[in-house]
């Protein structure tokens, strides 16, 4: 149980870092932006770190890069910790004191299959569709796809990333198989039993590959659906947050080993993300534009100015002209976003094992476990309670942590209104309607 009231690190007590040069991996997305604004408004060289920030090529590059120890820490996917610390794709223990982000992705298809969808979706009275579209609309379309014995191809990032898991959450919402995994068959393409096919693109590869025609959809963070949109080739039909209402992003990942080796460290670089997703967020997001300009440098993310704000600034375009207000896209740090909880791991795992990368039935004890491995909120409450110690930020700013115990209250905003209880993994899983439940194996 934690008050913050009660804190007892004074300011005096944080050591020097053990490691001061230290170098960061991220991937081109915009909820990489908390590392690019710790760097840019000195708040990592406030803790006295001096750190260089890396563009990666592809999620499977940057994990490596951690375990290997290239890269000090990393913008990562938030089950690639998780996965890692159970063998799943590669064996490393990998932890987080920070999550990143909530929300920040969409599904975009192209424009011929959102022809074919369109006339499905019930209209509001100005014409424009009722939001949010389920892939009830989609479902036609790839049965007759499959009538034809064409294969509809979807894109997603990283067989363990949010994006993987929230692209079935939505098709298997809408009745669309998306296939289960069998590693311990040594299947891992997660097309089995599948209706729609899902494989990893990169993520800024994701709307070129789409106007090759190599894939009819897909699921990507910011920038690029909407980069999609804006070059009028495909139409951002769901975000993530209208499929899971503030559902967990991003999480800052390094292995364990760092984390025992430089304590200090660990806690200063936690520090200086948290100042950096706060100005992010304050006041209104009054600061968001200036993050786009930052984001939009070369370095970065590297796209125009216009595509980043679109999504960044309180707005998404869905198709050209459909302009709406989702002031919650992208959250850093309004709803508790930065704090590891470990209810957010534990839904990790249980789409893990919902389609087949954890082959075997465990008990609820063990999701437990495991998410306390990995997501750790000790680390990220001394880095809190520093930081109040320093008055670099108030208690305030952290009053919803009071008493906090890891675990999200029930959460209901799903698009299938399934009720998720972090605290009851197995009881959960068994609610879907698609997906492996109890002792089911493939």
């Amino acid at each position: 149980m934690i008050m913050l009231c009660a804190a007892t690190s004074q300011a005096s007590d944080l050591g020097y870092p053990e490691k001061e040069e230290l170098t960061f991996g991220f991937i081109k997305l915009t909820d990489m932006a908390p590392i690019a604004i710790a760097y840019e408004k000195g708040f990592f060289e406030d803790e006295g770190l001096y750190v260089t920030i890396e563009a990666q090529a592809n999620w499977k590059v940057l994990l490596d890069g951690v375990i290997d120890g290239r890269l000090d820490g990393a913008h990562m996917l938030a089950g690639q910790p998780i996965a890692a610390t159970i063998g799943y794709g590669t064996k490393a223990e990998i932890i987080t004191p920070f999550s990143m982000d909530l929300n920040g992705n969409a599904i975009t298809v192209s424009n011929d299959i959102w022809q074919q969808m369109k006339p499905l979706i019930p209209k509001q009275s100005n014409g424009k569709p009722v939001h949010p579209i389920k892939a009830d609309a989609l479902k036609p379309i790839i049965d007759k796809f499959s009538a034809q014995g064409k294969p509809f191809n979807m894109g997603m990032v990283f067989p363990v990333s949010t994006h993987n898991y929230e692209l079935r959450y939505w098709l298997a919402a809408g009745g669309i198989h998306p296939g289960y995994y069998a590693p311990h068959k040594g299947d891992t393409s997660g097309q089995i039993n599948a209706q729609a096919l899902l494989s990893v693109t990169p993520p800024p590869q994701m709307p070129a590959t789409l106007e090759a025609g190599t894939i009819h959809g897909y699921c990507v963070g910011e920038p690029w659906n909407q980069q999609a949109v804006l070059k009028g080739i495909g139409v951002a039909v769901v975000t993530d947050y209208e499929i899971w209402k503030n559902n967990p992003e991003k999480v800052f990942g390094m292995t364990k080993a760092f984390a025992e080796k430089y304590p200090n460290t660990t806690i200063r670089l936690t520090r200086a993300l948290i100042r950096a997703a706060k100005w992010l967020d304050e006041e209104n997001n009054k600061n968001r534009s200036e993050a786009v300009t930052i984001l939009s440098k070369s370095h970065y993310v590297g796209a125009d100015y216009d595509v980043i704000a679109n999504s960044m600034t309180g707005t998404f375009e869905y198709e050209p002209g459909d302009v709406r207000a989702v002031p919650d896209f992208n959250v850093f740090f309004r709803h508790n976003a930065t704090y590891p909880y470990y209810s957010d791991a534990i839904w990790y795992l249980t789409q893990m094992r919902r389609w087949g990368q954890i082959s075997d039935e465990k008990p609820d004890q063990w999701y437990i476990d495991i998410a306390k491995k990995v997501y750790r909120p000790d680390i990220y409450m001394k880095a809190v309670r520093s930081l109040i110690d320093d008055e670099l930020m108030l208690p305030a700013d952290f009053s919803a942590l009071d008493n906090e115990d890891g675990f999200r209250d029930p959460q209901q905003h799903f698009i299938d209104n399934i009720i998720y209880d972090g605290t009851k993994p197995n009881e959960y899983i068994n609610k879907f309607t698609l997906g492996l439940k109890a002792d089911d194996k493939i």
